[in-house]
């Protein structure tokens, strides 16, 4: 069993040295699939006997009606918005991703503390701050990047949900419209998650593809993470 490490202290309260299970994060800007490929992942590891739990942002039940509130009126300014996202990864790590861990479950979480990092330096934000709030954040085992071009994403929101009031970057206003400012408030963040990739140890997964390769290449990283523990 590999040694539990965090970025920082961790909590210091709730001192830990054994997690059974394996935290796999799906990272990407928006529209990349990440929520499909979490569905994908949960049905394979279940047909393979392992106990799943996934989680995301805004997940928390100290702080989802809060931030969804929040998202809704556009009364928060960026730091507040920060730290409320903060506060729900925070919730969510000691009472839903530790716990499942302990527990021997796999936990795919549907993104993890780098997107609110970048979104936030995006925002303004100094970035040694940010990384500095989130150190007591534990390590994952697994971060897979799926990483895709402007015009792939564009093409996917189009042909899909429609673009989104936060999702384009509107209430920092990148451009005068949902389309332009999509565009050039995702290509800020694809600088942002190029940055980290290194810094964190992403695992980059061509995006532009069909999903069923995208699966493939996502499934054979994990299956290698599994067989790394039994070697």
């Amino acid at each position: 069993m590999k040694n539990v490490e965090f970025y920082g202290a961790g909590f210091p309260y709730n001192p830990i040295t054994e997690l059974p299970g394996k935290l796999i994060v799906l990272e990407g800007t928006d529209g990349v699939g990440r929520s499909t490929h979490i569905q994908l992942l949960r049905r394979w590891l279940e047909d393979e006997g392992y106990a799943v739990s996934d989680t995301g942002l805004r997940r928390s039940a100290l702080t989802q009606e809060g931030l969804d509130t929040a998202k809704q009126g556009h009364t928060l300014g960026p730091m507040t918005m920060s730290l409320f996202y903060a506060t729900d990864f925070a919730d969510r790590l000691e009472n839903q991703i530790i716990p499942a861990l302990k527990a021997g479950f796999i936990v795919l979480s549907d993104r993890y503390f780098y997107s609110v990092i970048a979104r936030d330096i995006v925002r303004g934000a100094d970035p040694v701050w940010c990384r500095e709030l989130y150190s007591f954040a534990l390590k994952p085992d697994i971060i897979l990047y799926l990483k895709a071009s402007i015009p792939t994403l564009v093409s996917r929101i189009v042909h899909g949900r429609g673009f989104n009031y936060w999702e384009a970057g509107m209430d920092i206003r990148c451009a005068d419209n949902l389309y332009d400012s999509f565009c050039v408030y995702q290509s800020h963040l694809l600088e942002q998650f190029d940055q980290m990739a290194s810094e964190y140890n992403f695992i980059t997964v061509d995006a532009d593809r069909p999903m069923q390769p995208i699966f493939e290449d996502l499934r054979r990283y994990i299956q290698s993470l599994f067989e790394d523990q039994q070697g």
